[in-house]
């Protein structure tokens, strides 16, 4: 073989073969990951680490069906929250949430989440308008709404995303450009800016992870 042909094998066997010898690695045998850290507070319970959880909802999203805790069940979930009349992270932020749909449309369940903090003015057929402006897929991507207290409660006791308190009244406002990771047990397992294709493509790299982990890893209690 002469070395003309020699590179193209190398070439191709680097395109071909490494590729699918790296999603093999991710998808059988050990985890060789070092596991996603669990944010929150936890605490021990007959020898068992008990690990916050984001607890229970039911918000209507795009199509104005319920969607809950008990609906998702089982789910990996990227959560964030926005307003359609947002000018400044929240196109920046849908934008990367499109290539995070893009990249997991044939994973059944991993889902997106993004909640209103203006529900006054998101209404369901405003939802709907910017989730088809977004392509958003049917069961993949739910726009959601409700009660403003219940949305500004489980941002910020379910998915710790504002430190600030507040009482979801009228002058409440929460604005936030974090992305959550939650495991198919409630638990949050990263903070990413959604503004950064950077802190994205990490997001995107440890949704990998989690799933690997999710199929081989022990289960511990949940708070």
């Amino acid at each position: 073989m002469n070395n003309r042909g020699l590179k193209t094998t190398i070439i191709l066997f680097l395109i071909l073969v490494v590729p699918a010898v790296g999603y093999l690695l991710l998808r059988t045998g050990t985890n060789h990951f070092k596991p996603l850290p669990i944010f929150g507070e936890r605490y021990e319970e007959a020898g068992d680490t008990v690990y916050h959880t984001v607890g229970d909802f039911a918000f209507i999203n795009q199509y104005g069906d319920t969607v809950s805790s008990n609906s998702l069940k089982g789910n990996i979930k990227i959560v964030n929250f926005f307003f359609t009349d947002c000018k400044t992270i929240c196109p920046k932020m849908s934008y990367q949430l499109e290539r995070v749909q893009k990249k997991t449309q044939t994973v059944d369940n991993i889902v997106i989440l993004s909640h209103t903090v203006n529900p006054e003015s998101d209404s369901v057929p405003v939802l709907m308008k910017y989730a088809e402006m977004h392509g958003a897929m049917k069961n993949k991507w739910h726009f959601l709404t409700g009660d403003k207290k219940e949305l500004y409660r489980i941002a910020r006791e379910g998915y710790l995303v504002n430190a600030l308190q507040g009482d979801g009244g009228p002058n409440d406002f929460i604005h936030t450009e974090m992305f959550v990771l939650i495991d198919q047990n409630q638990r949050i397992r990263g903070f990413y800016d959604g503004t950064s294709a950077g802190a994205v493509d990490t997001l995107i790299d440890e949704l990998k992870v989690l799933l690997k982990e999710e199929i081989a890893g022990p289960k511990k209690k949940n708070k």
